[in-house]
């Protein structure tokens, strides 16, 4: 199974801690599967024109591709004006409307407060729901406070990125097993 964690800005360091510690715990828990971390702070993505996802070169085809091909994605995203950044909305943008169809997409959200906690259900989750992702119900919320020194600090936090890992997982195995049963259905 391929995995991809996404870290959905280019700036600030909450969210790439975060992703990181989600991406640690799938390798040691889960070394039989593919885990890519996709930070996108590290890659030069164009703006979205239009085209499809395949018509774009360099590090926008590398990016854009390697989500199509993973069966499982774990999105982290900071809050920024009670939204997600730009850049992540841009990559929904740069792909297909369908693109998360068969795919299980779970969450981890960076916020300076808790005002901001909402923000999932309001706006992350209508998008991955309009791409036809299967969403893990729980995701993991970390506040500013959660943070010290670039590092997680609250145990109950690091329990949730754990528990979140073994959910996403969990239901990414029960989607392959309907997925099968279905294909075996067919006779070609």
């Amino acid at each position: 199974m391929k995995i991809v964690a996404l870290a959905g800005s280019i700036v600030g360091s909450k969210t790439k801690t975060a992703i990181s510690k989600v991406v640690g715990i799938l390798q040691d828990k889960y070394p039989e599967h593919e885990v890519t971390l996709l930070d996108l702070a590290e890659y030069n993505m164009e703006f979205s024109d239009g085209r499809n996802y395949f018509e774009y070169d360099g590090d926008t085809k590398f990016v854009t591709e390697t989500i199509m091909a993973a069966d499982a994605i774990v999105i982290g995203t900071p809050t920024f004006q009670a939204s997600i950044p730009a850049t992540l909305k841009n990559i929904f943008d740069l792909l297909p409307v369908n693109a998360f169809r068969d795919k299980v997409v779970s969450i981890v959200v960076t916020a300076g407060t808790s005002k901001h906690y909402l923000m999932i259900e309001q706006q992350l989750k209508p998008i991955l729901a309009y791409m036809k992702a299967h969403i893990v119900p729980t995701y993991v919320f970390i506040e500013e406070k959660d943070f010290l020194r670039k590092e997680i600090v609250n145990d109950d936090v690091l329990f949730r990125l754990d528990r979140l890992a073994e959910d996403t997982m969990m239901v990414a195995d029960a989607f392959a097993e309907i997925r099968s049963k279905k294909d075996a259905e067919y006779d070609f």
